[in-house]
């Protein structure tokens, strides 16, 4: 019974459950960790992140920093 509640709130609501699920551990650390080394737990995870769907696209570091740090055109 429960197995089927879940699938169904997974399926049909994802965004609001993923929502609610971040929300959760954002205030857990927040009052854990406090507000700066959460910040800067957050910001580690996305850049993390970044870096493994880089990697997942099969791009090599050397492309990867040339777009990150080309020159902007005005």
């Amino acid at each position: 019974m429960w197995e089927k509640i879940l699938l169904f709130v997974l399926q049909e609501h994802r965004g609001k459950t993923i929502g609610i699920l971040l929300g959760l551990l954002a205030s857990i650390l927040f009052i854990t960790y406090g507000f700066w080394r959460t910040i800067f737990v957050i910001i580690s995870i996305l850049a993390g992140y970044f870096i493994g769907k880089e990697i997942d696209q099969k791009k090599s570091l050397d492309q990867w920093m040339k777009e990150i740090f080309r020159e902007r055109q005005h």
